[in-house]
């Protein structure tokens, strides 16, 4: 008699993450049956309000002007690891476009195919369009599903999980409905969080008075038409969000960006507010250099490598990242910067062999001077690079450090000159030495997201040095939009529709004006003001922050708990994700035991693992595939194994 074992599995969220726990299940219950003799009944409960594959973030439906931060060569659902079981089908975003380019789906809609017609391997996405990759690889995957395996979507909200005593749990959906499972998958992704006190103010405020504010949000989610046209608008925040903000509420309007004069130039629709942008740095992130990969094929590291963090395994050290890990990343930096000054540059160095090679013996981390190393640089560059060429790194994250401006005026000129400058030196690629040396930023982030993981750095070194100043840093500089971004804010300053308020801005309500307020301490002039306030910020991903029911109910139940991590002078600090036990992360409960049968994956592993939020990362030929590029589906595959053994 065949002996069949029944297993039933909840994944709450059904955005990327849930989708790659649901292919992993599909993929090993395939290999199961095939290697065993014994039958597999699976079924697999999802849960998530809206459709499965995009989930929340990538909805098909939204404004084809929201790009992705990565270009289509980048992102893929699908594993590509020969060690893991073998995928039912589906391949990486850029097979499935130049498929659908070849021979598209029918179902497709006229602007998706539009969108397709012109799309290009280095071109950056619609997020609508990835959505609707996911989508249609979810689908190829159901229609492969084996026998003996079902699947439920359910498009509402889990608001509880809970123990059922036998080692099951129950489900709570809010539709009313409780799901019995043997397994739960919390793949949450972007949750709602709670506004911090200085935003309850804002908000407050603007309730009394009658202004308009805009809480942190998914821009998909935001009703754009509520800004009104001709006002002012204030703009908090200069990352990714904001360009978002600005693209549609400028080109969404019908305005247009031209060239005309060798540059580009707005041509305003009349439908546009004044979009008046702050941010602490004054300027947003830095635009994307042009490459033909995700990572400067001219860049290699050699002192933040593999091989380096193995020795401090061999050595029992658990690395610091300030005394241990940055200094190998600096040095990895400045090789990239000067060796492309000289190759790119010949003229800003005479001597240029004699000042590679000693530049090569000045940043050798010898074993007993490595405190040093800096000094040595120094001396070394004063012999052969004139000031103007050398590369400051403080400067490139905060370019108007230290400035100030007589009037809000000369402010847009000197941040429409950056924009200019920067999308120059994208545009130059791998011979612009300043993007070659946040090029090895890039790369060393790769390298750090495996070093720092699971506890492989100290806890008072990952709130004070990765979390406390590299995060923002190399977001600043490496994670910034297509240089597009940057030509069409300068464009949109020239025109009179953007303008900005400086560095370190304040945020305030004059009442008696009934206005919002925005100065900066660097910036002569009346601070600007505006009725409506828009705060371009993805909402903060902390557990202990947020406003999720069912997240709610799992910490004050204690079947899950924020992590605490130790200070350097040993005090406990609540950090951002859940406390959780490898592998797979199975969350602990408040009073320390494991929660067997429940699994995290995503952003809520943010206490673990180091840039949870990025996708996972197509093997793209001819470039490196670190081992941090396809994390998630690795961990996605160890849930899977888990919940299939039982």
């Amino acid at each position: 008699m065949e002996n069949t074992q029944s297993i039933r599995a909840a994944i709450i969220g059904a955005g990327p993450r849930g989708t790659s726990v649901l292919e992993r299940l599909l993929a090993r219950s395939a290999a199961h049956r095939a290697g065993s003799a014994g039958a597999l009944k699976v079924h697999i409960d999802v849960v998530d309000p809206y459709p499965a594959g995009p989930g929340h973030v990538w909805q098909p439906q939204q404004s084809r002007l929201f790009l992705m931060n990565t270009q289509s060569f980048y992102p893929t659902l699908i594993p590509e690891d020969p060690s893991l079981p073998a995928p039912l089908t589906g391949t990486s975003f850029d097979k499935w476009r130049e498929r659908q380019q070849r021979d598209p789906l029918p179902s497709l809609t006229a602007d998706e195919r539009a969108e397709l017609a012109v799309l290009e391997s280095n071109d950056f996405p619609s997020r609508a369009l990835y959505g609707r990759y996911l989508r249609s690889t979810l689908e190829d995957l159901l229609d492969k599903a084996p026998d003996g395996v079902t699947v439920q979507f359910h498009e509402t909200s889990a608001v509880s999980v809970r123990p059922a005593g036998d080692g099951t749990f129950d489900v709570g959906l809010a539709a009313g409905e409780t799901l019995r499972t043997g397994s739960v998958v919390l793949a949450l992704g972007h949750i709602p969080s709670r506004l911090n006190p200085e935003q309850r103010e804002l908000q407050a405020a603007a309730e009394h008075l009658g202004l308009q504010y805009f809480p942190p949000a998914a821009p998909a989610d935001v009703d754009w038409s509520r800004i009104p046209a001709g006002e002012p608008v204030l703009v908090r925040g200069m990352g990714l969000n904001f360009f978002d903000t600005m693209v549609q509420l400028t080109e969404g309007r019908g305005g247009k960006f031209v060239t005309g004069g060798g540059r580009l130039e707005y041509e305003p629709s009349g439908q546009e507010p004044l979009i008046i942008a702050a941010s602490r740095r004054g300027t947003p992130y830095r635009a994307k250099a042009a490459l033909d990969g995700y990572y400067p094929a001219s860049v290699t590291l050699r002192y933040l490598t593999e091989a380096a963090l193995e020795r401090f395994r061999r050595a029992g050290i658990r690395p610091g990242f300030d005394h241990d890990l940055w200094p190998l990343l600096h040095r990895d930096t400045l090789w990239a910067y000067y060796s492309t000054l000289v190759r790119a540059q010949p003229a800003a160095v005479p001597d240029r062999a004699a000042f590679l090679a000693a530049l090569e013996e000045a940043l050798h981390p010898h074993a007993h001077s490595a405190a040093n190393w800096e000094d040595s640089v120094e001396s070394v560059l004063a012999v052969h690079v004139g000031p103007r060429h050398r590369l400051d790194l403080p400067a490139l994250a905060a370019p108007l450090a230290g400035r100030t401006f007589g009037s809000r005026t000369e402010l847009d000129a000197a941040v429409v000159e950056y924009l200019l400058d920067d999308a120059r030196r994208s545009a130059l690629g791998e011979d612009d030495p300043v993007k070659m040396a946040i090029g090895a930023l890039h790369h060393g982030r790769a390298v750090l997201k495996t070093a720092v993981a699971d506890g492989g750095i100290t806890d008072a070194s990952w709130v004070a040095g990765l979390r406390g100043w590299f995060e923002s840093f190399v977001e600043g500089l490496a994670s910034g939009p297509p240089a597009l971004r940057s030509e069409q804010l300068a464009a949109l300053a020239r025109a009179g529709v953007v303008s900005f308020v400086g560095p370190d801005p304040k945020f305030g309500v004059d009442r008696r004006t009934r206005l919002f307020t925005a100065s900066s301490p660097w910036v002569e002039g009346p601070p600007a003001a505006a009725r409506t306030m828009v705060e371009a910020l993805a909402p903060g991903n902390r557990v202990s922050a947020n406003d999720s029911p069912l997240l709610g109910q799992l910490l004050a139940d204690g079947a899950v708990r924020p992590r605490l991590m130790m200070t350097a002078e040993g005090a406990p600090v609540q950090s951002t994700g859940l406390d959780v036990v490898p592998h797979p992360y199975r969350p602990v409960a408040a009073n320390g035991a494991v929660t067997e049968g429940m699994y995290v994956l995503g952003l809520q592993l943010s206490s673990n693992q180091w840039g949870t939020a990025i996708a996972a990362e197509a093997v793209h030929p001819g470039y490196p595939a670190y081992r941090s590029g396809q994390r998630t589906l690795r961990d996605a595959d160890e849930i899977a194994a888990a919940i299939l053994a039982g």
